[in-house]
């Protein structure tokens, strides 16, 4: 026998629901309208109470419990895993930081060291006149007035622009002896002679590539680039 769900028990007050003399007149009122009863009545009134009698309050605070709980665990792993973030963006941005510095530093020392470099080659070179002599070959003359290494450069490019000639001379720019200084009256600086004189056209050579590119080499490697210095 299907009996139906009984409109009147979702209309029992507050207290019948949640009293045991509740449940009891909802049974009773199962059994008064169904009709159903002795032991099969009883057992369809208890389901039906069963079915919309709620949740005890101990269960209800469990139920509550739990739910903070999770809650409270969720929110715990939030703040956990926020905080390894924060630390490893710290991290790398530290990192990031410090490879900075190491790179600038390194810059610093590599321009550091070239300067110091420089200034080493031109003391070597500025003290090489002092052994200057004023006979022999040009190249005789321009070896005795700077270092070996730099004689190779600076002999690399006497040889290509006038052929260790110290009279020659550039018929369409007038650039004249043996660096084909333009015009050649700058070479007056270095001497009175320096129509005629290997040592004042050398002498002169050797200032204006130390004055514009460091040293002969310096000149030497712009010439390669160029063809001109």
């Amino acid at each position: 026998m299907n009996v139906p769900t009984i409109p009147m028990l979702n209309r029992l007050t507050k207290v019948h629901k949640y009293s045991a003399a509740g449940v009891a007149a909802a049974g009773a009122g199962v059994l008064a309208i169904t009709g159903v009863s002795g032991t099969a009545g009883t057992a369809v009134a208890a389901q039906q109470v069963a079915d919309w009698t709620p949740a005890s309050s101990a269960q209800q605070q469990s139920i509550a419990g739990q739910a903070s709980t999770q809650a409270a665990t969720a929110k715990k792993k939030a703040v956990a895993e926020a905080a390894a973030a924060k630390k490893k963006a710290a991290a790398v941005a530290a990192a990031k930081k410090k490879h900075e510095a190491a790179v600038a530093a390194a810059a610093k020392r590599k321009a550091q060291a070239a300067v110091a470099s420089r200034s080493q080659v031109r003391k070597a070179i500025t003290k090489a006149p002092a052994r200057a002599v004023v006979s022999g070959t040009p190249q005789q003359i321009a070896s005795s007035m700077m270092s070996s290494s730099q004689f190779q450069c600076f002999s690399h490019i006497v040889t290509r622009e006038s052929g260790w000639n110290p009279s020659a001379t550039n018929a369409s720019s007038g650039a004249y002896g043996l660096v084909q200084a333009l015009p050649g009256t700058k070479m007056a600086s270095a001497g009175s002679d320096w129509r005629t004189n290997p040592a004042t056209q050398i002498k002169w050579g050797l200032s204006y590539m130390n004055g514009r590119y460091g040293s002969p080499c310096g000149a030497w490697s712009f010439w390669q680039a160029h063809n001109w210095y």
